[in-house]
């Protein structure tokens, strides 16, 4: 039986598979799939360009959320257990809070990412980063 705990993790986990999907997309379809994303006219440009950094960091980043979906379905019980999955849990809804709440002293240093980028993306992360405190504080009341 899935406790609530689990559930949190396991569809925390789902959001950051589709999250770390979306960013590999944005790599296949190209630069019309990062202004789509918000991801600002500077990166759309660089892909046009043929630039290999956008691609980089655009990996890098759907790379972390992949491992940090893997993490949430560690913690849920669908996955061997990790190493430090508590304490990495723990991190990782930190991150996703604290992404939420910081955009708008984030925002100045991405001009080019849209107001539509950052509520949404902020919005995303906020619930994210709840189902991933949920879990894991639901899995510490067992323990």
């Amino acid at each position: 039986m899935m406790t609530i705990g689990s559930v949190s993790l396991a569809l925390a986990g789902l959001l950051v598979v589709v999250a770390s999907l979306a960013h590999l997309a944005c790599i296949a379809i190209g630069a019309r799939a990062y202004r789509f994303m918000g991801a600002g006219e500077r990166m759309a440009r660089a892909v046009e360009a043929g630039k290999l950094k956008p691609t980089l960091i655009t990996l890098v980043i759907a790379s972390v959320l992949f491992v940090w979906a893997l993490y949430a379905f560690s913690g849920a019980g669908l996955v061997p257990e990790l190493p430090f999955t508590e304490v990495a849990l723990c991190l990782i809804s930190a991150v996703f809070l604290a992404r939420a709440i910081a955009f708008p002293w984030l925002r100045p240093s991405f001009p080019e990412n849209s107001t539509t980028f950052w509520l949404v993306s902020s919005g995303i992360c906020l619930v994210i980063g709840l189902l991933y405190a949920v879990g894991v504080a639901a899995l510490w009341s067992v323990r």
